[in-house]
């Protein structure tokens, strides 16, 4: 009974154990590309785009169009009105004509025609020649889908980087927490020992009271550090689209994967790879379209057509048509506003082309820096590393020290406080570290 009770009272305090979430950082990056709001919408983007594309592909087939009417009119539309009189009757000789001796009376009379009528039509009209604007017209509908696209990307590889960013935040955040309770942990050792020594008679009160003053400040440090990482741990579950858990463990820790060399890359073939250097392309190519589609505004339209038509009017029979037709349009006025208006983006296009340029040495500059800042935290992590081992050393000796009775308190409170702020350090380090990298790989199109 004793070991039924036994085991029961195992498995209610291991259940918060097995209820633990634990989250990788792969899963976290795959949750926030399904959750998030921006990946959604781009992909609705490129959707949209798309069907812009095939709409734009529509026209290089004919346009159909059909048209019909019927109408009933309150009196005749067309109204032809003889009028009445005597007319000579015809006896078979021309001669006799002119000099007549016999009439037939003619009354009056008045002929109505279209009060009532029924048309129909149906037209089918094939683009010979509109300017290159159907060409143009789906090379920029085609442009616009790989615009979203890579936008989407764009899009893709911010929220990769966000979400690195706080899942590396929460993850120091948890190691501070451990360092801190190995911190509280020492200054509770301590207050033990030296509560024993005042009980012995070999420290003052005031050693007592120095280190409770310490390890209250340890408590509260540790509560506000407690409070900031539940702060981050929400804000990180929102932003992968996850309920928040107080439980949640982020599996990967923090580490140093290798030298910053063996991911450095040629930055000017980097940039070829970067989703703006490839839209800062996209808009230069999209003004020239954009000219072109202009330039054909102002040039002959040609095209051919058939043409079916049924009509009835009154109460004559129905009758059916058919037509073949042909049109050239010339835009003769037109030419000289086209002389402006295509040197306006003759000038638009040259701006594109400074935007790009511009924005491209950016870009570079913007790949160098973070280089540099990838290679500073690799050194910081580095020095980060021999400080902590020294103050460890440091501790250690002042430990001994102190029990020896050859140092006093106070060298061995700054010996504890010391080692503290080169663990926090070394995890600050190491977390910049990680944020660096991802972002050096993301300037340069990983």
């Amino acid at each position: 009974m004793k070991n039924y009770i036994v085991i029961c009272l195992l498995l209610i305090y291991a259940l918060p154990v097995f209820a633990q979430r634990a989250l990788t950082l792969d899963e976290s990056k795959q949750l926030a590309l399904q959750n998030n709001a921006k990946i959604k919408n781009g992909a609705l983007e490129i959707e949209s785009a798309q069907q812009t594309k095939k709409a734009a592909f529509t026209n290089f087939f004919p346009s159909i169009s059909a048209s019909g009417a019927m109408f009933e009119a309150q009196k005749n539309l067309m109204e032809i009105s003889t009028q009445g009189g005597n007319l000579p009757v015809y006896d078979g000789n021309l001669a006799n004509l002119r000099s007549a001796t016999q009439f037939a009376y003619m009354p009056a009379s008045t002929m109505g025609l279209m009060k009532s009528g029924t048309f129909g039509m149906v037209t089918a009209v094939q683009p010979i020649f509109a300017g290159d604007r159907i060409w143009n017209g789906n090379r920029l509908a085609s442009l616009g889908e790989d615009v979203s696209k890579e936008k989407n990307r764009l899009s893709h590889n911010e929220v990769l980087l966000k979400t690195e960013e706080q899942y590396w935040l929460v993850v120091s955040l948890n190691e501070k927490f451990k360092t801190i309770q190995r911190y509280e942990e020492l200054q509770n050792s301590l207050l033990a020992q030296v509560e024993d020594a005042y009980k012995s008679g070999l420290v003052s009160r005031n050693d007592v009271l120095r280190v409770k003053v310490r390890r209250s400040g340890v408590l509260l440090n540790k509560s506000k550090l407690e409070n900031g990482k539940k702060l981050a741990t929400m804000a990180f579950c929102q932003y992968i689209g996850i309920p928040y858990d107080s439980t949640l463990v982020l599996s990967d820790s923090l580490f140093i994967d290798g030298l910053p060399q063996s991911h450095y890359v040629d930055h000017t073939e980097a940039l070829k790879n970067r989703s703006e250097y490839i839209l800062l392309q996209a808009s230069v190519r999209a003004e020239e379209l954009q000219s072109d589609m202009k330039l054909g505004e102002y040039l002959p339209e040609v095209a051919v057509g058939v043409s079916g038509l049924y009509m009835k009017l009154d109460e004559s029979n129905d009758r059916t048509l058919g037509m073949v037709f042909g049109t050239v349009s010339i835009p003769i006025s037109g030419w000289w506003e086209a002389s402006h208006t295509l040197e306006e983006r003759s000038i638009k296009e040259k701006i594109a082309e400074n935007n790009m340029k511009d924005n491209s040495e950016l870009l570079l500059l913007q790949m160098q820096k973070a280089w540099q800042d990838f290679t500073d935290a690799y050194k910081q992590v580095l020095l980060s590393e021999e400080a902590k081992a020294q103050a460890e050393e440091n501790l250690k000796v002042n430990q001994d020290s102190y029990n020896n009775g050859m140092s006093n308190l106070s060298d061995l409170l700054e010996a504890q406080a010391l080692q503290q702020q080169m663990n926090d350090q070394l995890i600050d380090a190491k977390g910049s570290y990680r944020s660096k990298q991802i972002t050096y790989l993301q300037v340069t199109g990983r």
